[in-house]
């Protein structure tokens, strides 16, 4: 399939889109969207840009939630997200354990890899964005034009993961609607000579 000529922005979910728990998402009742994220995703298509969710879920590897209702939670998350005017082209998950050793969960591209191949998305033209150090290197191994980190206020590990990997994202902002216009500009402009 051609690379379209779209951009594409690769989200994280929990962390990003919604609050996230370390007790893990399992319900419906227990997602609950970011101030501003609705807004912000409306933005980015607005924009013209794809929008594609990549999001680690080993809830399902530990047996906290089924596949049945992850796709629940995520069918609602997309209802609420075209409800506020923007649109998700696709949503992959990695639903495997830390230690089971796949190449889907973050930092592991395939996630990326595998929208790409899916929808003819040139990662080149594309923006990575994540609360985590493993969503950044994961962009950056893909070959993210950019890479956005999000909603790491007092989290100090994430930075020290960073700096292990000798990684620095392109852009730090507080959340996702505070990341936007930096988003758009990145995926907009023209490329450079």
């Amino acid at each position: 399939m051609p690379a379209t000529t779209a951009p594409v922005v690769f989200l994280d979910r929990d962390g990003v889109i919604n609050r996230d728990s370390d007790q893990y998402i399992k319900c419906w009742a227990e997602f609950e969207f970011l101030p501003g994220s609705l807004e912000a995703l409306a933005r980015l298509t607005a924009a013209g840009l794809h929008l594609v969710v990549v999001t680690n879920q080993s809830a399902v590897g530990r047996g906290l939630i089924g596949l049945e209702g992850l796709e629940e939670i995520h069918r609602r998350m997309t209802r609420a997200v075209e409800a506020a005017g923007g649109r998700l082209l696709d949503i992959l998950f990695c639903p495997h354990r830390p230690d089971a050793g796949c190449d889907c969960r973050k930092p592991a591209t395939g996630m990326i890899v595998e929208a790409c191949r899916r929808h003819g998305l040139d990662p080149a033209r594309a923006v990575m964005v994540g609360d985590r150090a493993k969503d950044i290197r994961c962009g950056r191994d893909a070959g993210c034009r950019g890479t956005v980190l999000v909603g790491t206020e007092g989290r100090s590990s994430v930075w020290a993961e960073l700096a292990r990997w000798g990684i620095v994202p392109d852009r730090v902002a507080p959340d996702l609607d505070a990341a936007c216009d930096w988003i758009i500009d990145c995926l907009t402009a023209p490329d450079q000579p």
